[in-house]
C-alpha cells in the first residue's frame, strides 16, 4: 500500500480542523450543512453566490452553508470557505473527497453542484429517510429508461465521514479509479450500496424532464434550445439541474434567468 506524505494543504485542513476542537458532545449534535464545490475557472463565483441566496430563500432548517474551493477571490464575504486537499484530480473528482472526515464538519450534509436552479423549499431534501446515511438523484436517463438505477451526483445528501473507508481507498488508487469510472457519481454507485434515491419529482433535469430533449440543437456552435420555450414544472419539483449544455446564463429560456437570482 501506497504512503502518503502530509501535503501543505492537507495540513492546513488538519489544522482548521484541530481548531474547531469540537467536543464529543457537539459531534453527536446532527448539525445540517449545505456544502458546494468550486474548481478552476468552469464556474465564476457568481454561480457560488447565487447558489448561496437560492438555498437562503428556500430552505427554512437551521444550517451552515460551507464552499470548498481553492480560490475564495469574488465570493460574498458571507460565505464560509474551506480548503480543498490537494489530490491529483480536478473538477468533479473532488467529490470523492467529500465523503471523507476531513471536512471540518459534523453532522448531515446535503451537497449541491452549481449548476442547478434552487427554486422551491428544499427542507424536504434534509427530511427524507433520515435513517438512511446517504440519499442521491436517480440518474436522469431515467427519462428513457424507467427502471434506470444509477446515480447522478448534482445534489446528495450524506452523514460526514461516514464513508471515509470509501474515500480511502480512492485516495490510494486514485489514478485507477479516475481510468475506470467515467465520472464521480459511478464511482460512487460501485463504493456505495446502502444509498436511497429522492423521488424523481423533487429534482429534474431542465433540458430533459422539464423541457422536450428533441428541442436541443446548435445555436451559434453551442448546445441549446433552438428557440425560447417555458419549462413544465411539476408541483413537486424544487430543483432544477442544467447538466451538460445550455449552461445557466446561455439558455435561450427566459425561466432560468427569472429563476437564477
Amino acid at each position: 500500500m501506497k504512503s502518503w506524505t502530509e501535503s501543505k494543504e492537507e495540513r492546513k485542513l488538519r489544522k482548521a480542523l484541530e481548531r474547531q476542537g469540537l467536543s464529543d458532545a457537539e459531534q453527536n449534535v446532527d448539525k445540517k450543512y449545505v456544502v458546494c464545490l468550486k474548481w478552476g475557472n468552469k464556474y465564476s463565483p457568481e454561480y457560488v453566490n447565487k447558489l448561496y441566496n437560492m438555498v437562503k430563500r428556500n430552505l427554512t432548517i437551521d444550517y451552515e452553508f460551507v464552499c470548498y474551493t481553492e480560490n475564495r477571490n469574488g465570493i460574498d464575504s458571507h460565505i464560509k470557505t474551506l480548503p480543498l486537499p490537494n489530490l491529483p484530480v480536478s473538477g468533479w473528482w473532488y467529490k470523492p473527497w467529500f465523503l471523507s472526515n476531513e471536512l471540518c464538519i459534523q453532522g448531515t450534509a446535503l451537497f449541491l453542484d452549481l449548476d442547478l436552479i434552487v427554486f422551491r423549499n428544499i427542507d424536504k431534501l434534509f427530511d427524507y429517510k433520515p435513517e438512511c446515511n446517504f440519499v442521491i438523484i436517480r440518474d436522469f436517463n431515467r427519462q428513457l429508461r424507467p427502471t434506470w438505477d444509477k446515480m447522478n451526483s448534482s445534489a446528495f445528501r450524506f452523514r460526514v465521514g461516514h464513508y471515509n473507508d470509501a474515500y480511502l481507498e480512492f485516495k490510494q488508487n486514485t489514478q485507477r479509479n479516475v481510468s475506470r469510472y467515467h465520472g464521480d457519481q459511478d464511482w460512487m454507485y460501485k463504493s456505495i450500496t446502502d444509498h436511497a434515491f429522492w423521488p424523481d419529482e423533487w429534482i429534474q433535469s431542465y433540458k430533459w424532464e422539464m423541457r422536450n430533449r428533441r428541442d436541443l440543437g446548435f445555436v451559434n456552435g453551442k448546445r441549446n434550445f433552438t428557440k425560447p420555450g417555458h419549462p413544465i414544472v411539476l408541483n413537486n419539483t424544487s430543483i432544477a439541474v442544467f447538466h451538460g449544455e445550455p449552461n445557466i446564463p446561455d439558455c435561450v429560456d427566459t425561466w432560468p434567468r427569472e429563476n437564477w437570482i
